[in-house]
């Protein structure tokens, strides 16, 4: 089992407009998965008035990515540890009695050239349908389910997600009433499955890494040169109104850390504020460890051992080129965001099924 299995019953907020006060159809329970490069990830959930409480959940690493950024194939070994994830996925379905569902495949599917082979055997093998989805598509379903970590008074958020196989961010407008509005999504080819490979380690000297992080910076700063964020930042300094929100394993594993859990718990870092100050003295206490020290972990474990310095040196180049003072930690994204779409799709035809039938 994974070192970052949390609990598996709980509630999780939804998004707090309008749209969440009815609740879906009781009688349906909902599934998400979330296939990135490195995770298989399941949700199991049942809505409430607002929002959703889980009832299973599941986590696997699987590395699906494992060599494509060089072959631009999925590998035999890397499809058939994620096909015995997805069976797991499956049968948790079926035996929660799931009715509504959407399971995605993100970068690394959108990167190789036998995907749709994948995407077959996974249909007959585990009896799943899985889509890919795009880069911009991943990036607005992490921020939906981020939504409900935003302060009210935030006017401007930046998430990112530093994946497997790429980081994504998004630049968006935030109302508390009729909620967020992406200004800018992009999605960066720099993921720590990737870092990894071309690094052929998990360990880097203190000149490699800052080699890293400055050619990081290069792509951020591109980024921010096209929409002024840190103008904005400025101007609303100590007003509360631009906001960031981290979701992805680096920025979880380091608020473990900093917190000093004996083991990882989702309730501890799920919503933490992580200061930067904070955020680098954990990055740098990772560094000095070995890979075996990092496996050790119980907030890393050997699954991530040699992935976490990479995630480390992608938020050291977000932090210099966005350099505020702290950012709000998300053990949350892609599958709340499908789930919440969900709900939210069976919300609105409930709610029009009496006005269409008004007229028969």
């Amino acid at each position: 089992m994974s070192a970052r299995g949390g609990k598996k019953n709980g509630r999780q907020d939804g998004a707090r407009n309008g749209s969440s006060a009815m609740a879906a159809p009781p009688e349906h329970t909902y599934a998400a998965i979330d296939l990135g490069s490195n995770n298989c990830r399941l949700l199991v959930a049942k809505p409430l008035d607002e929002g959703f409480r889980v009832v299973d959940a599941f986590s696997r690493i699987v590395r699906l990515g494992e060599g494509v950024d060089g072959s631009r194939r999925l590998s035999g070994a890397a499809m058939d540890r994620t096909v015995a994830a997805l069976k797991v996925c499956a049968d948790k379905m079926r035996r929660r009695r799931v009715t509504r569902a959407r399971c995605v495949a993100t970068a690394a599917c959108r990167k190789a050239d036998n995907c749709e082979e994948f995407l077959s055997r996974v249909e007959k093998e585990a009896g799943l349908h899985l889509e890919t989805i795009s880069a911009e598509e991943e990036a607005k379903l992490a921020i939906a389910g981020c939504r409900p970590l935003m302060e009210r008074e935030t006017s401007h958020v930046l998430v990112f997600d530093i994946g497997g196989g790429s980081t994504e961010l998004v630049w968006a407008e935030h109302d508390p009433e009729t909620g967020i509005s992406p200004i800018a999504v992009t999605s960066l080819p720099h993921g720590v499955v990737g870092i990894a490979e071309q690094h052929g380690s998990g360990d880097f000297s203190p000149a490699q890494y800052e080699d890293l992080v400055q050619r990081l910076e290069v792509d951020f700063r591109a980024f921010e040169a096209s929409h002024g964020i840190n103008e904005k930042m400025r101007s609303r300094q100590g007003g509360g109104g631009v906001q960031m929100i981290g979701t992805s394993g680096t920025v979880t594993t380091l608020s473990g850390v900093h917190l000093g859990l004996e083991r990882y718990d989702r309730d501890q870092v799920d919503g933490l504020w992580l200061s930067f100050t904070d955020a680098c003295g954990a990055s740098e206490q990772l560094r000095r460890m070995d890979l075996e020290q990092r496996a050790a972990h119980p907030c890393i474990g050997r699954g991530r051992a040699d992935l976490v310095v990479a995630g480390c040196a992608i938020l050291e180049a977000i932090r210099r080129t966005w350099p505020c003072e702290k950012l709000r930690v998300a053990d949350r994204g892609v599958r709340e965001g499908l789930l919440l779409s969900l709900m939210r799709w069976d919300r609105q035809r409930a709610a029009a099924m009496p006005a269409s039938g008004a007229g028969q």
